[in-house]
């Protein structure tokens, strides 16, 4: 509470000091007209004064005209889809100059300038880097459950979105994780959402979601994004927020969907005073679905910056924050029917589909503990409560030196609470009969719905499943400054960040009784023992729980780098060197309500080297390479102790990766192809796994893997507004090392297809917009074992709209949108707490489907 209080003074007092006044200037005007190569007006243009946030939009004929300080000017023209241009134009102090613009189509926006895996400022095309870019539209349209869709249409990305609307499960060049973003840190305005993974399970995802004010996402692959900020070993997944200009712009969306979801979202940003512009965005959400259960969702998210540019625009100060109270429903694995050709969902006692096994009814349970008595917030789901502040400071010198300071302080309340996929044991339904004898439990038993007290017919199945109840308290402080010279063609920086990262792990897991219907009907089990005296097995349901784990950890790191971006006419080269000391405090109770802990320290270092060049062939290729050493410190909940007060051996995860590729981008066609080389060594896998007694537990695999891929994207632009667009991954990976299963050498990884898809269709003009894509994702195991086999799937997504002017460039666009169009029930896994032990045959088989077709509408306003 101190932490937010004085985060709550500092915003006010930053507030305050933003509002100071600018200094006045002798002014002229620019003017003319933006166009396409065919010479058709372009609406909407952003006109930028470059360094500044001065700015405007061209008209409903292209026009625009800007007032700007005398002298020398440059400005910046871009439009979603189009390469930007820019033009110095010199003005006169009353005058109106005049400077025309004729933009080109940009299909994989290769023009535009990224700011995510560069220290300095250059085009995506200028960088020696695989990097996808997706813009503020193309994100919208693509938002529909969570972050996997969206990262799925990424090459190189195998992303699962099957258990709702966060922890997206995220693979990236076949390199071995259990999901989330291990390999691959989730960043908002270039600081990380979480900047150490491992102090517990939850993804990065829990503490983020996307909203209408994100501006831009941009992904960088490969081993150079281990130099910046809290490093990666695979990429940066970094989204880039809407921030004021010199115009006013709001926004506001309303969307409706099947299964009772509503939300509201919003934008409005603009000037506050004279060089001093605010953004703030958010959304309120209720939601019965996307799958049915009797647990609603609902919540809310709040952000916003305030930037000041001050020194005539050498200087700029942002502050930012985040304000999230927010719970949605996690799916995990289910039994699905294996009669058939492939696993598909099953029927229930009544006769409908089942689609998901939680329910309403089983919310409501307590039980005593060593700590005392603990009740469920099953009904909750996935929890998140609390935000961050960051401030943002840079400066430019007038010899040419830069420097940027960034600090964050985020606490979060945060509860993730799920179903899981059966009791440990038998996990999957069951006959009323069998359930008795394996149970050891009387035939004079008695099944009775909780919800009407019938008795259950004697063909109706049962299902025993367990709750797990996780609560994950985290806080963190995270900083960053580099200075930076360019000299020559030469942009040298040197930085450190630092990270202090605190996290519970405390978790209950108890059981109950269902009957095997969607959304099960929770059931009582009654009976007479040998002497005549009533017995319950299950009361309401509940059977019995227990506390399992009391844990804290903290991560401490401090890294140093250096780095060098040269430009030249024809070469642009990139080098770079990271160090990083990374310390971790462990304290784990042995016994819950024992008192007695095992507690320890560890610390290592890792050293990152990455070098990359790129080739202009010509105007219209560039081709590049990359090569790099990396490291990736072991997750400290994967830590043994080998004795009490010490901990095991402590050392970097060694990762070597190489790219060579090309970058193609002419009139109608643009193209980007890489070549790729992974290997990662002596990775400390952590899974939860069934303990055999009904428990989970972290199950640690040491393992060593090779991947060699390739990956392709490319935009077709057929006539203007419509374009045919698509990428291709193919990756070949395979185990080359595993400690204490040798058998597992030349497996392949679990659950990362070999080839993955997108082909898709768009058109935008005249107001109508209609886009059409399908992903194909193509044969994966469903383990190490290489013992399940899951059938590949296609997921078709399709919507359109229509854009209503308003005037004064005001509009209302009405759209519809239908996440997987065709009802593929494609399986994305098998079940991680069975792992290795899975087998593909039986009656049933636990596995979770990818979420079922769904249709949004949405009506947006902007003024």
């Amino acid at each position: 509470m101190k932490l937010l209080h004085s985060l709550r003074d500092l915003l006010l007092l930053s507030c305050t000091l933003l509002l100071a006044s600018a200094t006045l200037m002798a002014q002229g005007t620019i003017s003319g007209t933006v166009t396409d190569n065919g010479g058709e007006a372009l609406i909407g243009a952003n006109i930028l004064l470059e360094g500044t946030g001065t700015g405007t939009v061209s008209d409903l004929d292209g026009n625009y005209s800007l007032t700007v300080p005398a002298g020398e000017q440059t400005l910046v023209i871009s439009y979603t889809g189009y390469s930007s241009q820019s033009a110095t134009v010199s003005v006169s102090n009353g005058k109106t100059s005049t400077q025309d613009f004729s933009l080109s189509n940009d299909n994989l926006a290769l023009d535009e300038v990224v700011v995510t895996g560069t220290f300095g400022s250059r085009s995506q095309k200028e960088s020696p880097l695989s990097m996808t870019y997706l813009n503020e539209t193309q994100l919208q349209k693509l938002t529909s459950n969570s972050q996997a869709d969206i990262l799925r249409t990424i090459p190189g990305i195998t992303a699962e979105g099957g258990g709702g609307e966060v922890a997206s499960n995220v693979f990236v060049r076949g390199m071995p994780s259990g999901g989330q973003y291990q390999f691959t840190p989730l960043q908002v305005d270039g600081m990380p959402v979480l900047s150490t993974f491992g102090l517990n399970s939850s993804a990065h995802d829990v503490y983020f979601r996307n909203d209408i004010g994100i501006r831009s996402l941009e992904f960088v692959r490969g081993g150079a994004s281990t130099l910046f900020g809290a490093g990666s070993v695979a990429g940066i997944i970094n989204y880039s927020s809407v921030t004021g200009g010199p115009n006013h712009k709001n926004k506001v969306q309303l969307e409706l969907a099947e299964g009772g979801r509503a939300k509201m979202d919003f934008l409005t940003s603009g000037p506050i005073a004279e060089n001093t512009y605010y953004a703030f965005s958010g959304f309120y959400r209720y939601d019965d679905g996307p799958l049915e259960t009797g647990l609603p969702t609902r919540g809310y998210q709040v952000r916003g910056n305030i930037k000041k540019l001050f020194n005539e625009g050498k200087s700029s100060f942002t502050l930012s924050g985040q304000l999230i109270d927010d719970n949605v429903q996690f799916y995990l694995p289910y039994p699905l029917d294996n009669s058939g050709d492939a696993p598909a969902r099953p029927t229930g006692n009544d006769g409908e589909t089942i689609y998901t096994m939680l329910t309403g009814q089983a919310t409501d349970f307590s039980f005593d503990t060593p700590n005392g008595r603990f009740e469920t917030p099953i009904g909750n789901g996935v929890t998140t409560k609390g935000g961050f502040v960051m401030m943002d400071l840079k400066h430019s010198f007038a010899n040419d030196w830069r420097i940027s300071s960034k600090v964050k302080a985020a606490n979060y309340d945060h509860w993730f609470n799920l179903f899981l996929d059966g009791d440990g044991t038998h996990n999957t339904p069951e006959a009323q009969g069998d359930y008795l004898a394996d149970r050891n439990l009387p035939d004079n038993a008695v099944f009775t719905y909780d919800d009407n007290g019938k008795t259950l017919s004697s063909g109706d199945l049962l299902f025993e499943n367990r709750v797990l109840d996780r609560q994950r308290p985290m806080e963190e402080v995270v900083g960053e400054l580099n200075l930076t010279k360019e000299v020559d063609g030469h942009n040298i920086t040197i930085g450190t960040f630092m990270s202090d990262t605190k996290a519970e792990d405390n978790n209950w897991i108890w059981n109950f009784l269902g009957d095997f219907s969607n959304s099960p009907r929770t059931v009582s089990v009654a009976y007479t023992d040998v002497d005549g005296n009533p017995q319950a097995y299950s009361t309401g349901g509940f059977i019995g729980g227990r506390q399992t784990s009391n844990r804290y950890h903290e991560s401490v790191k401090t890294a140093v780098y250096v780095a060098d971006e040269f430009k030249g006419d024809n070469f642009n080269f990139d080098v770079g060197v990271r160090w990083e000391r990374a310390a971790g405090i462990i304290s784990r109770e042995t016994g819950v309500g024992s008192n007695t802990f095992q507690k320890g320290t560890v610390s290592t270092s890792g050293l990152a080297v990455a070098l990359a060049g790129l080739y202009k062939l010509n105007s219209s290729m560039n081709l590049y390479a990359n090569a790099s050493r990396g490291y990736f410190f072991p997750e400290l909940r994967s830590v043994r102790f080998s004795s009490p007060g010490t901990p095991q051996s402590y050392e970097p995860e060694t990762i070597i990766q190489a790219e060579l590729g090309a970058k193609y981008n002419s009139g109608k066609f643009a193209a980007t192809g890489a070549l790729f080389l992974v290997n990662l060594n002596d990775r400390r896998s952590v899974d939860f796994v069934n303990d055999g007694s009904g428990g989970v537990r972290e199950e640690v695999s040491v393992q060593s893997t090779q991947t060699i891929g390739l990956e392709a994207n490319a935009n077709l632009n057929l006539s203007r507004g419509f374009d045919l667009y698509g990428n291709f991954t193919f990756q070949d990976h395979q185990f080359t090392e595993v400690e204490g299963n040798p058998d597992q050498v030349g497996n392949e990884l679990r659950r990362q297809p070999n080839i993955m898809g997108l082909v898709g269709l768009t058109f935008d003009r005249n107001g109508f917009d209609f886009d059409l894509s399908s992903n194909f994702l193509g044969n994966k195991f469903a383990n190490d074992s290489n013992t399940v086999e899951l059938e590949g799937f296609n997921i078709v997504r399709a919507g359109a709209g229509y854009t209503i002017d308003l005037g004064d460039a005001q509009s209302l666009r009405l759209g519809v949108m239908v996440f997987n169009l065709l009802d593929s029930a494609g399986i994305t896994e098998g079940s991680p707490r069975q792992g290795n032990s899975q087998i593909g045959g039986g009656q049933y088989f636990v596995g979770r489907p990818i979420l079922p077709r769904r249709v949004f509408f949405r009506a947006s306003f902007d003024f």
